[in-house]
């Protein structure tokens, strides 16, 4: 069975920090790229961050470069995202996802997704 299961995320003041997880089962994490996007109400869902398979290569959003970082522990079957100086606008669900293939920017390249953890950030 596959699952990707976030957690970390919670309340924060803005330019606080948070460090969200998604741990991986049921896949080969190791032939995964995986991504983090983020839907924020009334809004399409959007990219936040993507890594390769061995961690050398990401790729940000525009919006959060910067501020945010994805990185992997191929042992542990986890991708985490780092955030800092959080805003307001950061506000949003964020999920992780997964994608034997290419490196993607868009949400319908990925395969797998995961749940969700809301993050808020208080002005």
């Amino acid at each position: 069975q596959v699952q990707l299961v976030e957690s970390g995320g919670g309340l924060v003041q803005a330019g606080g920090s948070l460090r969200l997880s998604c741990a991986v089962s049921g896949l080969t994490f190791s032939n995964l790229k995986m991504g983090w996007f983020r839907q924020a109400p009334g809004k399409e869902r959007e990219f936040v961050a993507a890594i390769r398979e061995s961690g050398d290569s990401t790729r940000y959003a525009d919006s959060v470069k910067g501020r945010f970082t994805i990185s992997r522990d191929n042992a542990e079957k986890t991708v985490y995202l780092q955030m800092s100086s959080l805003k307001p606008e950061d506000t949003a669900v964020y999920y992780c996802a997964a994608t034997p293939n290419l490196l993607s920017y868009y949400r319908n390249q990925y395969n797998y997704w995961g749940q969700g953890t809301q993050v808020t950030v208080s002005s």
